[in-house]
């Protein structure tokens, strides 16, 4: 090869060589460009957080602004919900449990429709290294954290005040509900506080902690006790109480009795506004308290201590007081 040619060549060469360092270079854009925004928007390696919220169901309205109350706390700490109903069904929420595990969620918000048969459900969750915090009512299988009302004091409340009304005597109704802490609890603590008074429970039903359920026991109740012999009903929730009010209407036994229940629901309120059947009502606050659980769901994930059991305030609402009460 001729020295003419040489030269030629590594004249070719070294053009090719600053050409492609031109290309290189344009392939990084400048910090002010869209890919550049996108990498400072998202840093890599960090990923938005997955938080799953099982519930017993959305057709009772306190479990709605429970969801409500997540989805706040969720869009607060950038992160995403999945919030589904359980409908009271336990092989439901365990296959939901399941679920939230093969999708990867960080953290498992549990609204147990049964305290001890999720237990299973909860292990699972675990084995896969998820924090589970257990809202409104407790759950076995290792959950890291119970977030609730003072259900005990709920029903404590109730008592207090049906009681105080009948000047500690009388014939009483209890309308129970689902096997979850939250209801025995609230069980529990009315019926420590009639204790040493001289009120007997005539009937003790269980009304599925829903309005359909608690109307029919009702009526089978009101059947089975007649007029004047029944003065006060307690209900294990707002839905129960509503349903028994329906059934003291359909059967034209206004007045006969009162109506105290648990919740502070807004058709509760409504209830007590009209001054009939319903007189009370142990309000719970279901955005604080599963906001509360967000919050401690996050302490978890970053190694934080937590207690094992967080109990939230509830208030007792009545006719006489309830223009001041603010609701959900």
């Amino acid at each position: 090869m001729s020295r003419f040619l040489k030269k030629a060549w590594v004249a070719i060469v070294m053009f090719m060589a600053v050409a492609l360092a031109a290309c290189s270079s344009s392939n990084n854009q400048p910090a002010n460009s869209s890919t550049a925004q996108n990498n400072a928007a998202e840093p890599a390696g960090e990923k938005k957080l997955k938080i799953g919220l099982t519930v017993g169901t959305l057709s009772n309205p306190f479990f709605v602004a429970m969801s409500k109350g997540a989805e706040e706390a969720a869009k607060k700490h950038n992160a995403e919900l999945i919030a589904v109903s359980a409908d009271y069904d336990l092989a439901k929420q365990t296959a939901q449990i399941e679920d939230f595990i093969t999708k990867k969620v960080d953290l498992i918000l549990l609204n147990a429709v049964d305290s001890k048969g999720i237990a299973a459900a909860v292990q699972q969750a675990k084995a896969a290294n998820i924090p589970v915090v257990a809202v409104d009512v407790g759950a076995e299988g290792g959950v890291d954290s119970v977030v609730t009302s003072d259900n005990y004091m709920a029903g404590k409340l109730a008592a207090e005040y049906v009681v105080k009304r009948l000047n500690g005597k009388g014939n009483i109704v209890i309308i129970d509900g689902p096997p979850v802490s939250a209801v025995t609890d609230r069980i529990a603590g009315f019926e420590e506080a009639i204790k040493g008074t001289d009120i007997k429970v005539v009937a003790k039903q269980n009304g599925e902690g829903n309005r359909e359920k608690a109307l029919t026991v009702m009526e089978t109740v009101l059947q089975a006790n007649p007029k004047g012999t029944v003065q006060a009903v307690f209900a294990i929730n707002d839905p129960e109480g509503l349903g028994v009010d329906i059934a003291t209407n359909q059967a034209g036994r206004v007045g006969e009795f009162f109506i105290v229940g648990v919740d502070g629901a807004p058709e509760a309120v409504t209830a007590l506004q009209e001054k009939k059947n319903f007189a009370a009502t142990s309000a719970q606050f279901p955005n604080e308290m599963v906001q509360t659980a967000v919050d401690v769901g996050l302490k978890i994930l970053k190694g934080e201590k937590v207690e094992p059991l967080i109990k939230v305030p509830v208030e007792l609402i009545t006719q006489e007081n309830v223009s001041g009460y603010k609701g959900w």
